[in-house]
C-alpha cells in the first residue's frame, strides 16, 4: 500500500480513530495504525467497531476521498512519519498503577525504525514524568532526532468528535518552539484556547482535570445521601451550588455515580502518583468510596419498596455508562446487575446499543436474566423499573403506558429523570436518588 500522510496515529481505540477521523476532518491526510488485525480490516471497510455518533459516516467519507488508511504494523511506515500521536491503551493494574505495557511496545517500535526529525506525542493518559522516560529511552540510540510532546485529550464518549473538532481548550506540553509550531499548524482551523506549557504540567493537567469532575460527582452524592435523610432535594441543592460562577452546574447531576474508560482508571492511577511521591491523595480514596456507595443505595431503594427482592422481576433500562455510547467498561450496570442477582432478583435489561457487549459478561439465562430489543417489552409485567442510564429513549416514555404494564408501579429512577410530583400524581411509588422531599410523600 502506498499512502503520503502527514499524521500517524498509534492505537485505534475511541481516543485514537476519533483523533484520526478528528485530523482528517481539519484536511489532513492519516495514517491509523492498530495491532489488532480485525479492527483494521473493519475500519478499512468503514465500519467502527464501536459506537460513536459521527464517526462511521465521517470515516466513510476520508476513506472514499482517500484522507485516510489503516494498517496493523507500524515499522514500514515510522520513517516516513514526522508526527506520532500515542494513543494506546493504559490499563489500571491490581496496585491501581496505569499499565505502560502499550505506551512501552510503542517507545521501542519507534526507537527501531525512526529516521530523520520525529515528534512523538503522548495522546493517552498517563502518569507525570511518562515524557521524561520516553525521551530517555530515545536518548540512548544516538543518531535519532526524537522528540517528546504531550497533547492529552478530553473527549467525552457520545461527542467525542465534536469535541475534537469543537475544543474547551487544547493544552500543548512541549520542549521546543519547533514541537509548538508543528502542532499548532495540525490543529489550525480550530479556533479556541491554546495553553502552551511543558510537559509534566500538561501530563498532569489531564489527571487533575478527571480527578475533579469526579469529586464534583461524588460531592453531590454525598449530599444526596444527607437529602434524603432530611426529607432536602438534592436537584435543587444542586441549582442553587450551581448558580454560583465560583462552582458552576456541570458535574452537579446526582445519582448512581460514574464509571467509564477515565475517571476510575485515571483516579486510581493517580492515587498511585500520589503514593508513589508520597503525597497526601486520601481525598481521591474518598471520591471512589463514595461512588461504590451509589449502587448499593440504589439497591436499597428497591428493598425498601419492595422488601426481599428474592423472586422479584426488575426491569432496568440502560447498560452503558453513559448515554449515546455502548461502553460498558466500569458501567454502574455491571455492578447493580451483580447486586441484584446475588439477592435472587430476575431481571428483564434494555439497552440502545450496548447489550452485545453486556452479553458477553452475562450471557441471557431465561427466567432469571433476559435482553429485550423494546423497552416496553422488558418492563412488562415486572414488579419494578429501575433507570439506570439516561438515554433519551428513557426520558421520553409513555409513563401511564410504564405504569399499565408493571406489576407494581415502583420506580427508582437511579439518573433522576423524571420529575417526581408528575410521577406520584399518575399513581407511582418512585424513589430518586437525593429526592428526600418526595420519599415519604403519597401519590
Amino acid at each position: 500500500m502506498e499512502f503520503d500522510f502527514d499524521v500517524m496515529v498509534l492505537g485505534l481505540g475511541p481516543v485514537g480513530l476519533v483523533t484520526a477521523v478528528g485530523f482528517a476532518e481539519l484536511g489532513h491526510r492519516v495514517l491509523g495504525v492498530d495491532i489488532q488485525v480485525e479492527k483494521v480490516n473493519a475500519l478499512k471497510q468503514g465500519k467502527v467497531p464501536f459506537y460513536e455518533p459521527g464517526v462511521e459516516p465521517a470515516l466513510q467519507k476520508h476513506l472514499r476521498e482517500h484522507r485516510i488508511a489503516f494498517d496493523h504494523d507500524a515499522a514500514p511506515w515510522i520513517p516516513r512519519a514526522e508526527v506520532i500521536f500515542v494513543c494506546v491503551g493504559t490499563p489500571t493494574k491490581p496496585s491501581g498503577e496505569a499499565d505502560l505495557s502499550a505506551v512501552r511496545s510503542v517507545v521501542e517500535e519507534v526507537r527501531r525504525h525512526a529516521h530523520g526529525y520525529t515528534l512523538v506525542v503522548e495522546k493517552s493518559t498517563v502518569p507525570v514524568l511518562t515524557a521524561r522516560w520516553m525521551e530517555q529511552e530515545f536518548q540512548k540510540v544516538a543518531d535519532h532526532d526524537i522528540e517528546v510532546a504531550s497533547n492529552p485529550e478530553f473527549l467525552r464518549e457520545g461527542s467525542a468528535l465534536h469535541d475534537f473538532l469543537h475544543p474547551d481548550r487544547i493544552v500543548l506540553g512541549v520542549r521546543s518552539s519547533r514541537a509548538e509550531h508543528i502542532l499548532r499548524n495540525l490543529y489550525r482551523g480550530i479556533e479556541t484556547e491554546f495553553l502552551v506549557t511543558d510537559i509534566e504540567t500538561a501530563e498532569i493537567i489531564k489527571h487533575a482535570s478527571n480527578a475533579f469532575l469526579a469529586m464534583k460527582i461524588s460531592f453531590i452524592n454525598m449530599i444526596a445521601d444527607l437529602c434524603e435523610k432530611t426529607d432536602a432535594d438534592v436537584v435543587d441543592v444542586a441549582r442553587g451550588m450551581g448558580l454560583d460562577p465560583r462552582i458552576g452546574p456541570s458535574f452537579l447531576r446526582a445519582g448512581l455515580g460514574f464509571g467509564g474508560s477515565c475517571f476510575p482508571k485515571d483516579i486510581r492511577a493517580f492515587q498511585h502518583i500520589g503514593q508513589t511521591l508520597q503525597l497526601d491523595f486520601e481525598l481521591l480514596t474518598s471520591i471512589l468510596r463514595i461512588n461504590e456507595q451509589r449502587i448499593h443505595r440504589f439497591v436499597q431503594h428497591f428493598e425498601e419498596v419492595l422488601g426481599d427482592l428474592k423472586g422479584r422481576t426488575l426491569a432496568l433500562l440502560g447498560l452503558s455508562f453513559k448515554p449515546n455510547t455502548d461502553d460498558i467498561r466500569e458501567a454502574p450496570s455491571l455492578k447493580v446487575i451483580q447486586a441484584l442477582r446475588a439477592r435472587g432478583a430476575r431481571l428483564h435489561l434494555h439497552d440502545p446499543v450496548a447489550i452485545p457487549n453486556v452479553q458477553k459478561l452475562f450471557p441471557e439465562s431465561p427466567p432469571d436474566l433476559i435482553y429485550f430489543e423494546d423497552p416496553y417489552e422488558a418492563i412488562r409485567d415486572a414488579d419494578g423499573l429501575g433507570i439506570i442510564t439516561e438515554w433519551d429513549l428513557y426520558q421520553t416514555l409513555d409513563l401511564p403506558r410504564v405504569k399499565s404494564l408493571l406489576k407494581r408501579p415502583v420506580v427508582v429512577d437511579g439518573r433522576n429523570i423524571f420529575d417526581p410530583e408528575t410521577m406520584l400524581n399518575l399513581g407511582f411509588v418512585y424513589r430518586g436518588m437525593g429526592r428526600g422531599r418526595w420519599l415519604r410523600k403519597k401519590s
